[in-house]
């Protein structure tokens, strides 16, 4: 019996961060840094930096729904990254480190609505959640030295101060969803 795998993409600040945690989720089959809902065509690294094409950071994850729900891919989301910061995430800042969910399903959207209302119920940010959830728009990954970038610069500056903490903060918070 084959499952057949979703998508779903998250823009939780740098791509780097967010794709250095999900490449080690037990059911995420694929993982690839991009860029997505913005107005531009085939947009660069240089012009997203700039804040002009609309586009976010993401990571457009395929998954084995089998194997992983929606729900835990967004707890983890939820834990690795503020999603009260609005245009920011540490130090990055600008447009395109926005908190965003971009759904492939009308699942993906239930699933993201409940639990952002429900976390804001609960207040359990302190302050206002302002992720964005959205229909996934106008996707394009990213250039290919951004493809697996902590794996293959893990002593980078930027690595082990951001990313490498985030990573570790998941394996100790899911333990159980780390793949073998």
């Amino acid at each position: 019996m084959s499952t057949t795998l979703q998508t779903i993409v998250l823009g939780g600040g740098c791509f780097w961060c967010t794709e250095a945690v999900y490449v080690k989720v037990r059911g995420i089959i694929d993982v690839e840094s991009g860029y997505s809902n913005g107005h531009a065509a085939q947009p660069t690294y240089e012009q997203v930096c700039t804040g002009r094409t609309g586009h976010n950071e993401v990571v457009k994850l395929s998954y084995d729904p089998s194997q992983i729900s929606v729900r835990q891919i967004l707890e983890i989301f939820f834990v690795i990254h503020d999603p009260t910061t609005l245009n920011r995430q540490g130090a990055d800042s600008g447009t395109q480190y926005r908190s965003g969910i971009y759904y492939t399903t009308p699942q993906q959207e239930d699933v993201a609505d409940d639990m952002i209302r429900q976390m804001s119920q609960d207040k359990l940010f302190g302050d206002p959640i302002v992720t964005e959830v959205l229909p996934l728009a106008n996707y394009w990954p990213a250039e290919a030295y951004h493809q697996d970038f902590f794996e293959k610069n893990p002593y980078q500056g930027y690595c082990v101060a951001v990313a490498g903490p985030k990573v570790a903060k998941f394996r100790k918070t899911f333990a159980e969803l780390v793949k073998d």
